[in-house]
């Protein structure tokens, strides 16, 4: 999914004030967004957070399900971020202006890289049940003007022992790494451990981390973690032992710290209010974003944008 909200806020992420340069445990309470329509989908929002808006560069984490719905969401744009699509449950198929059609299923990978700009609508073929997290990885200045593309990957690497299965989303983790494109050093893995499984996980000091539940119930770093919140670790760890209270699947997000100031605005990151302004009205023009074909239905409109210019304020805590 994406941000559907028609009151858009803005968010200020980025650079290194105030990361946590040592472990820290603090538990980020989510937002409930309802994300528009007659059967609208309720998701569980934790980034951005009013106290941590990025762990590395994940910027946007959703979690939704597990229940009955039918997902239509419009054509709509992005630019500068990936965004980064895992299913628990249920089945959601693609459709983007570089030309991509693609069906994802749990334990595959749906990745779009928009650059410069992209449009992609996402629907699910039948009412039925749903459970997936969506997140957003900010590009780096680098990487951020790039041509669109996509990716799909329905095999990635597993690290399994006796009640534990590890699956390598993004990134890099205990010598598995993923074959998704990466702009920035980071991770993302979706770990499942039967009740009573523990396993203890290498983390890289110079890494800030999260762990969002999906089900179940798991004892993370020494604290009781239930789906809702996203508990952020900070960073100076070199492991991080988990305990299934019960069987339980849960997200590991975790990178270097993103040194570069953002601005998160509707489904736009960029660096400027200027940057952001340009991009809705070329979406409200039609021009830049492409077009997706096969979608039955008008595209989004965007918001309008705040009173006030956006300014990258860095990271609130």
């Amino acid at each position: 999914m994406s941000n559907l909200e028609t009151d858009s806020r803005e968010s200020a992420c980025g650079g290194l004030a105030d990361v946590a340069a040592e472990p820290v445990t603090e538990v980020l309470a989510g937002r409930d967004v309802v994300l528009g329509g007659p059967r609208a989908m309720r998701v569980t929002r934790t980034l951005p957070n009013r106290n941590i808006r990025m762990v590395g560069a994940w910027c946007f984490v959703d979690h939704y399900g597990p229940e009955k719905a039918t997902m239509s969401v419009p054509p709509h744009p992005h630019t500068g971020l990936q965004t980064v699509s895992w299913l628990l449950e249920g089945e959601i198929l693609h459709r983007d202006s570089v030309g991509s059609e693609q069906l994802v299923r749990p334990g595959q990978l749906n990745l779009m890289t928009a650059g410069h700009a992209i449009s992609h609508s996402e629907e699910s073929p039948a009412e039925a049940a749903l459970h997936g997290v969506q997140l957003w990885v900010a590009l780096p200045s680098a990487a951020r003007e790039t041509a669109p593309a996509f990716e799909h990957h329905p095999v990635l690497p597993e690290l399994t022992s006796p009640g534990v299965r590890v699956t390598v989303i993004m990134g890099e983790l205990d010598g598995l790494t993923s074959p998704a494109t990466t702009h920035t050093p980071l991770v993302g893995a979706e770990v499942a451990l039967e009740a009573g499984a523990v396993i203890s996980l290498p983390l890289r000091p110079g890494f800030e981390y999260a762990v969002l539940a999906l089900s179940g119930a798991v004892r993370a770093g020494g604290t009781d973690l239930a789906p809702g919140p996203l508990l952020y670790l900070g960073s100076g760890r070199s492991e991080l032992t988990l305990r299934a209270e019960e069987a339980c699947r849960l997200l590991l997000i975790g990178g270097e710290p993103f040194e570069e100031r953002i601005v998160m605005w509707w489904n736009f990151v960029g660096r400027s209010h200027e940057e952001i302004a340009e991009a809705r009205q070329a979406w409200a023009e039609g021009s830049r974003f492409g077009e997706v074909h096969g979608y039955d239905g008008d595209r989004l409109p965007a918001p309008a944008l705040p009173s006030v210019a956006l300014k990258p304020r860095g990271r609130v805590r």
